[in-house]
C-alpha cells in the first residue's frame, strides 16, 4: 500500500489489542495518528480511494476481531484534544475524554455531567450518540466538525446525523474531530457533587475493575438507564439475560460479568472470537426464553482468524 505524506505517525501492521480495553484483536494494515486537522486533511485527500478508513476512539466500545483491519485505523490524539468554554458553549476535540470535558464543564458551571460515567472520547460520544441516566449527547449538542473521506472540512447538525438510540449517520469513512455543546447551568460543586455520586453507583453495579467494553447490548426498549429508583427494569438488557439465565455464562476467557449481566467480560485470556460468541451465545438464549432479539452496541470489526 502506497501511503501519502504526514507529518504525524504512520505505523505498518500495528496490532489493536492493547488499544481496546478488551485487550483482544489482530492488526491494522496500517495505524495513522495525525499532527493535527491540516495533516489529516491532506493524509485522507490523497489516500487511494479503495483504501478503507476506519476512525478508532479510545478502543472503550469495541471489539477488534482475532484477524485484524485490512485498513488505515485513524486515532487521533494530542492535537485533537483540547477543550475550550465560552459564553455558555463547550468545544471539545474528538480525544477530549467524556469525563474529562464533564469535569471541565463542571468547573464552569455549566452541566455535562451525563459523560462522566462513560468511559470513551467526545468523537466516539457523537458517533453513537452516547447516553446514561436518561440524557443523550443529541440533548446539548449544537453541531460537529468532521473531515470526510475525500479530506474536506464539513460542518454537521443533528439534522445531518439523524440522533438515534445509540446510532448516528456518520458517512463512511468521516473523522468527527469536533463538537460543540450548550448544556444547561448549574452550581459547580453541585454539579460535582452529583458526579461523584454517579460515580459512585457505577462502581458499586459495575465491574469497573474487569476488562470490558461498557454495556455489551442495546436496551431493548430502546432508551438508557434513568438512574431513578422508580426505574422500570422490564425491558433492559441485563435483566431479560438474567432472565435466560445469562448472567455468569462462559466461553473460553470470556465471561457475562457476576455483577452486571450485560457486560462481557475478558477474564484474562480471552480471544475476539471468544467474546463474540459468546455474546452470540446470550443472543440466542435470550431469543429462546423471551422472543427478543439483542441488539450488540459493542462494535465489531475487522476479519476473524483464518482456521
Amino acid at each position: 500500500m502506497t501511503l501519502p505524506e504526514v507529518r504525524g505517525r504512520l505505523t505498518p501492521n500495528r496490532s489493536l489489542s492493547e488499544l481496546t480495553w478488551l485487550r483482544v484483536g489482530g492488526p491494522a494494515d496500517v495505524l495513522f495518528q495525525p499532527a493535527d486537522i491540516e495533516d489529516l486533511q491532506s493524509f485522507l485527500h490523497a489516500l487511494p480511494a479503495e483504501t478503507a478508513v476506519f476512525a478508532m476512539g479510545v478502543g472503550s466500545n469495541l471489539i477488534v476481531r482475532d484477524g485484524g483491519m485490512r485498513a488505515v485505523v485513524i486515532r487521533l490524539g494530542r492535537g485533537f484534544n483540547g477543550i475550550d468554554i465560552a459564553d455558555g458553549i463547550v468545544t471539545a476535540g474528538a480525544a477530549a475524554l467524556d469525563a474529562h470535558v464533564a469535569r471541565k464543564a463542571a468547573d464552569a458551571g455549566l452541566d455535562l455531567g451525563f459523560l462522566r460515567t462513560i468511559p470513551g472520547s467526545i468523537g466516539g460520544a457523537v458517533r453513537m450518540n452516547a447516553g446514561c441516566y436518561g440524557t443523550y449527547t443529541a440533548d446539548h449538542f449544537i453541531d460537529a466538525r468532521a473531515v470526510t473521506r475525500s479530506g474536506e472540512i464539513v460542518t454537521l447538525t443533528a439534522d445531518d446525523l439523524h440522533f438515534r438510540y445509540r446510532q448516528t449517520d456518520l458517512s463512511e469513512g468521516a473523522v468527527i474531530v469536533e463538537a460543540r455543546f450548550a448544556p444547561p447551568a448549574g452550581d459547580p460543586a453541585a454539579l460535582h457533587a452529583a458526579m461523584e455520586d454517579q460515580l459512585r453507583k457505577r462502581d458499586e453495579t459495575q465491574p469497573t475493575k474487569d476488562r470490558s467494553a461498557g454495556s455489551t447490548f442495546r436496551n431493548p426498549a430502546g432508551f438508557s438507564s434513568t438512574g431513578r429508583s422508580d426505574d422500570v427494569h422490564d425491558l433492559k438488557a441485563w435483566k431479560v439475560i438474567e432472565d435466560a439465565g445469562m448472567k455468569g455464562a462462559r466461553r473460553g476467557g470470556a465471561q457475562m460479568s457476576e455483577k452486571h449481566a450485560n457486560f462481557l467480560i475478558n477474564t484474562g485470556d480471552a480471544t475476539a472470537e471468544d467474546l463474540e460468541s459468546l455474546g452470540e451465545d446470550v443472543r440466542k438464549k435470550v431469543y429462546d426464553s423471551s422472543g427478543i432479539t439483542l441488539e450488540w452496541e459493542i462494535m465489531r470489526i475487522g476479519e476473524k482468524s483464518p482456521r
